[in-house]
C-alpha cells in the first residue's frame, strides 16, 4: 500500500476524530455535519465513522470532566469556556437527576456543562464514561440513520 493511498484511507476517519473531540471540548464545532458529509460522500464505512465519533466525542468530554476536577486552578481564566452561571444551573440540575443526567450530555449548550459539573462533583471516571458514551453513542447512531 502506498503512502497516498494510507492517507486517503486515514483522513476521514482522523477528520471525524477530530470535529467531534474539538465538538465536545472548548472550541464550537459541528461534528454531525463532518459525518453527515463524509457518510453522503462515502469517505469512510458507517460503523467505522460512527465508532471514532464517538469515541473522539467522548474524548472531549472526559476532558471537560478532568478540568472539572480541576475547576479550581481554571475558574476565572479568560479561555475558560464555562460562566459561572452555566456551572451553577448546571449543579442545580446534576443534583436534582444525578448522573443519569449525563445520558443527556449529546445535547447541545447543556451537554458540555454537565460533563465540566460530573469532574466537579467527583462522578466516578467508570459511571461516568458509560453514561456519556451510551448518549453520544446513540446520537451519533441516529445521525447515521437519518443519513
Amino acid at each position: 500500500m502506498s503512502v497516498g493511498t494510507l492517507i486517503d484511507a486515514v483522513w476521514p476517519y482522523a477528520a471525524m476524530f477530530v470535529s467531534a473531540f474539538v465538538s465536545a471540548t472548548l472550541l464550537p464545532f459541528a461534528s454531525e455535519a463532518v459525518l453527515v458529509g463524509e457518510l453522503r460522500s462515502g469517505l469512510g464505512s458507517t460503523a467505522g465513522l460512527v465508532t471514532i465519533a464517538t469515541i473522539g466525542n467522548v474524548g472531549g468530554s472526559t476532558l471537560n470532566w478532568w478540568m472539572g476536577r480541576a475547576v479550581h486552578r481554571f475558574k476565572g481564566r479568560r479561555w475558560f469556556p464555562f460562566k459561572a452561571d452555566d456551572i451553577a444551573r448546571a449543579t442545580e440540575r446534576f443534583s436534582r437527576y444525578g448522573p443519569w443526567l449525563l445520558l443527556l450530555s449529546w445535547v447541545p449548550v447543556i451537554g458540555d456543562p454537565l460533563t465540566l459539573v460530573a469532574g466537579i462533583l467527583r462522578v466516578p471516571l467508570a459511571v461516568f464514561l458509560v453514561l456519556v458514551t451510551i448518549g453520544k453513542a446513540a446520537r451519533y447512531i441516529v445521525i447515521a440513520w437519518l443519513t
